[in-house]
């Protein structure tokens, strides 16, 4: 950040430097055909030196609307669009070629391991030539060499894939819209397609798209610390009209002419010269890579005393047969293989399919979601959200449609429920011309949203769901938002806010005097009235009987599960005018019920969540009695369960918070800190916390969780910057969705992880001893490496792309501190273990006589039955790994297209290298009775998974729950 705030200034020095110098630009003649007048450096020169005078100079705002030929009401014509582009550039920016096969390739090829085991394959060869010539002097080389580019190619194949389905993701993630006024009407459109000349409408949240000069507004203040490493919010008005693409609008609303776009803007100019980074490494693989770093040493170590053992009883053969200085090419070729093994092993021992087993469990799990409406921002929060405890969520939008209606009205004393269209004559029928037409200027002058017109000559309303509730009433009331707007002059706004929890308005009125519009939460507005209007919309004094009626009204809405707005309004006199929009002494005018109905599927997800030990916590700036309401309909608030306000969960003691922490299910009329606060206590107390939010008052909570969940649809731009994951509809069911996948990715980890110790184990061990007892591996170069891509690709592919299944979520999520390899998982390496190994070592030491194989091609058949044997084992026990615990291995395992593609490919790689490649695998084909005997072998490991699965592991010295997750209560008692 203090990179980016140090280049920024040396930039703007630069430009003011630049601009000194009084460099003139030259406007083609296409450009002025087209009626521009400013030449595109021109207009980004003066923004980036921030130079007002220089703006002045040229007319101001309405001087460089005239210049790049736009009206500040229509906007840029359609048609203009490809002349403006074409001018002035597209806002878009240069980024780094994404990375091609090849290269993928490339890098493959740059595995120390793998260039050892090349060199020892060229060597090889040469030596192969010399001793025993063309073509069979090349085979083992050879069969080294395709073994290697087969390794390097799936390697490069998984790694181009997974870089695809980032850079879709990534072009998912940029999908960011503004709202532009083109051809006279209102529109939103995507930032990359914003051109110089547009009149961009902001609002709080949102990311201005390109820089830009100020219209107009009301007290827009912008967030550039994201440019200028700053974190004090910018204030942009008449006097300091300059906006910055890439910053973010923090409070306020406002209008702005977009002047440079693209490459020629601040952001682009700093994108230049900065590189963006790479995503880091999650948690789950750093800890991996440990563990790969840990038997990658324990590995060579084997390796380094294989390689002793195998030239010790080399020499001292040779030295009992006196021919310690009788040196051959065959003896040089002998040393060399025995070299080739000690690198293969270290090749077969290094787990680097433990880092792929990650990346491609993670990219799977991201590219599913994608498709079930959630963007993973960041690879860490699919883990984590696997190990959630708690999830804090809204209400509007999340738990609810978020399409909210006008339910119920309380006006001059009498509750009217509103029922379609009949809404209008229901209430005209009661009350007074005069009482209506305050209402309708109450729902017009004071809101941030608009009524617009679309190129079908359809109304529209942009804005809030709430706002557009209430214009929607509005209308349906017959008032008309052009009129009501253009006969009273808005003189200014004070836009709502999260910690008033109010809008308010101040108007000049069309035969003189002016008027102070105000609406927000309940409770609020009802303590700044003094009076209530009656049925003649005349302002009377408020009795206490009327108050208490007002509040019961509040009270009986939300009980209904009705969000509440009080609608008040002051008339202020001319003379005692001092600007600011007063905070006492207001009439109110009515109570309005909203309805926002709570999603399908709602209950169910939360039942899920309870089951799966996640406590779900409602936290929401609405009335407690709407918010206990919608809780308990959606099934968070339960028995025993306690609902709270905000002011008073701030007002308690850090003792008493540590108490009522795991009982508090509801929060409402919170402020943002409130819901921070909730979030940083709950962290302390060692829960891992999921937070939603749309706002960006949000933010702050957001970035405090352990995973920052923004809403897509409702979610400001501020929110989606710090969130972890997008979730694309709103709805709370897909949160629940990735606490699904992330605890899907952990298992899976856990798989295959499991697998390759077992293969680790096994291929270490029988070479080793093997070497130390017979002087030879029964493995070779060759076959150790279709082990090593049977072990790490395809295994991490198999296992590690998994599905969730629902019994995921009947257990407690991951502990923070549970180690990762389970005693279960121990139990089931080292009991396949040493299945394998008594079976291989049998087979090594006294096979030919168990076989009762001869002939001078005894050794090699032996030695291809064990290969063949030894793959079987690991085929088989790939499928054990598919479930740690569970005896039945194949639920769910046909619905895998994956995993049975993976199954099918190995079985049938095998029967090619030992059937038809024996030249460069050192195998003979086998008999069928081989054949089975190998796949009997291997299938006994399943029998073997049974019984090790009936021992059980809870109380070995380590306590821990089966499948490394710890027991959690679940419900209010959690943490």
């Amino acid at each position: 950040m203090e990179q980016l705030r140090v280049l920024l200034y040396v930039q703007k020095a630069a430009f003011k430097f630049i601009d000194a110098g009084g460099v003139g630009y030259d406007l083609s003649e296409e450009a002025r055909a087209a009626g521009f007048r400013i030449h595109p450096n021109e207009l980004a020169s003066f923004l980036r030196s921030h130079s007002f005078e220089g703006l002045e100079f040229i007319g101001g705002v309405k001087g460089v609307s005239a210049k790049v030929n736009v009206s500040l009401d229509e906007g840029v014509k359609s048609s203009e669009l490809p002349i403006r582009q074409k001018i002035y550039g597209f806002n878009r920016y240069t980024e780094k070629p994404s990375k091609s096969f090849w290269m993928f390739v490339w890098e493959a090829l740059h595995d120390i391991t793998l260039i050892i085991l090349i060199v020892c394959a060229v060597v090889s060869v040469g030596v192969g030539l010399a001793t025993e010539g063309w073509p069979k002097g090349t085979y083992d080389g050879l069969g080294i060499i395709l073994s290697i580019l087969l390794v390097v190619i799936v390697t490069a194949v998984s790694d181009y894939k997974q870089s695809l389905q980032f850079k879709e993701l990534d072009t998912e993630k940029k999908k960011i819209t503004v709202q532009v006024t083109r051809d006279g009407y209102r529109q939103n459109v995507s930032i990359y397609d914003v051109v110089v000349g547009d009149i961009v409408h902001l609002s709080m949240g949102d990311q201005v798209p390109a820089d830009g000069i100020f219209i107009s507004g009301y007290s827009l203040s912008i967030d550039e610390s994201s440019l200028s490493g700053e974190s004090d919010p910018v204030n942009v008005y008449e006097k300091k009209p300059f906006l910055l693409g890439g910053s973010k609008v923090q409070d306020g609303s406002g209008k702005m002419l977009v002047t440079t776009v693209g490459m020629r803007t601040e952001w682009g100019k700093l994108m230049e010269t900065l590189e963006e980074e790479g995503e880091d490494e999650t948690p789950l693989q750093v800890k991996l890579n440990g563990v790969a770093t840990t038997i990658g040493k324990i590995g060579l170590a084997f390796a380094v005393l294989t390689f002793v053992v195998l030239v010790v009883r080399f020499l001292m053969e040779k030295l009992l047969h006196n021919e310690l200085t009788d040196w051959s090419s065959s003896d040089a070729l002998k040393l060399l293989d025995y070299f080739a093994i000690a690198v293969t092993i270290i090749v077969v021992a290094v787990p680097e399919g433990l880092p792929l087993a990650v990346t491609l469990s993670l990219a799977f799990a991201m590219k599913k979601l994608m498709n079930d409406r959630a963007l993973v921002r960041k690879l860490a929060a699919c883990e984590t959200m696997g190990s959630a405890t708690c999830i804090c969520t809204d209400k509007t939008g999340t738990l609810t449609t978020n399409h909210m209606v006008v339910d119920k009205i309380w006006l001059c004393g009498k509750e009217k429920q509103i029922i379609g269209s009949e809404g209008r004559d229901i209430l005209s029928s009661d009350v007074s011309v005069k009482v209506l037409a305050i209402l309708l200027q109450a729902i017009f002058q004071n809101t941030g949203s608009e009524v617009v017109k679309g190129k079908d000559g359809k109304k529209s309303i942009i804005g809030t769901p709430t706002e557009k509730a209430l214009l929607e009433y509005g209308l349906l009331l017959g008032g008309e938002f052009n009129t009501q707007r253009q006969e009273c002059k808005i003189l200014k706004v004070e836009p709502f806010n999260s910690v008033k929890k109010k809008m308010s308005v101040l108007v000049s009125l069309p035969d003189g005097g002016l008027r102070a519009f105000c609406k927000g939460a309940s409770e609020i507005i009802l303590a700044m009235c003094d009076k209530i209007i009656n049925s003649n919309g005349e302002p009377v004094c408020m009795s206490e009987e009327q108050a208490r009626d007002a509040a019961d009204i509040i009270n009986s809405f939300a009980s209904e599960a009705l969000r509440t707005l009080c609608l008040a309004f002051k008339d202020i006199d001319d003379a005692s005018d001092d600007g600011s929009i007063p905070d006492t002494g207001y009439t109110l005018i009515a109570i309005i019920g909203i309805k926002d109905p709570v999603r399908p599927g709602v209950k169910d997800a939360v039942r899920t969540c309870l089951a799966a030990g996640i406590t779900v916590r409602m936290v929401t700036g609405d009335n407690i009695n709407t918010a206990k309401a919608i809780a308990k309909e959606c099934g968070i608030l339960i028995e025993g369960g306690l609902a709270m306000e905000g002011s008073d969960f701030r007002n308690k003691s850090p003792e008493d918070l540590k108490n009522i922490l795991p009982r508090i299910q509801v929060m409402a009329r919170s402020l943002p800190s409130d819901k921070h606060k909730l979030v940083s206590h709950l962290r302390m107390l060692g829960e891992i916390v999921a937070v939603t939010g749309d706002g960006t008052n949000d933010a702050p909570a957001l970035h405090e969780s352990d995973i920052g969940l923004a809403m897509g649809i409702a979610g400001t731009e501020v929110a989606k910057e710090q969130a972890s994951v997008i979730i694309l509809d709103d709805d709370f069911t897909t949160i629940v969705n990735v606490a699904k996948w992330g605890r899907a990715v952990y298992i899976n980890i856990q798989k295959f992880v499991q697998f390759q110790l077992t293969v680790n184990i096994v291929a270490l061990t029988i070479n080793f001893v093997s070497a130390c007892i017979s002087g030879s591996a029964p493995l070779t170069a060759v076959q150790l490496l279709w082990v090593n891509l049977i072990m790490d690709t395809l295994g991490a592919l198999a296992l590690a792309t998994e599905p969730p299944n629902d019994a995921l979520m009947n257990r407690p999520p991951v502990g923070r501190r549970v180690s990762f390899i389970t005693n279960a998982m121990w139990r089931n390496i080292f009991g396949q273990s040493i299945y394998q190994l008594a079976v291989l070592g049998v087979l090594n030491f006294d096979g030919k006589n168990l076989l009762k194989l001869e002939g001078p091609d005894a050794s090699v058949v032996l030695n291809t039955f064990i290969f063949n044997t030894f793959v079987f084992c690991q085929v088989f026990n790939e499928i054990n790994s598919r479930d740690i615990e569970k005896i039945n291995v194949f639920r769910g395992m046909f619905n895998s297209w994956i995993f049975i593609i993976v199954m099918v490919s190995t079985v049938s790689f095998q029967a090619i290298i030992v059937e038809f490649l024996g030249t460069f695998a050192t195998t003979v084909p086998l008999s069928w009775q081989l054949w089975v005997l190998s796949i009997l072998i291997g299938s006994v490991s399943m029998l073997v998974s049974v019984v090790l699965k009936c021992i059980p592991t809870e109380k070995w010295r380590i306590p821990k729950h089966h499948d490394g997750y710890e027991a959690l209560p679940s419900g209010p008692e959690m943490a």
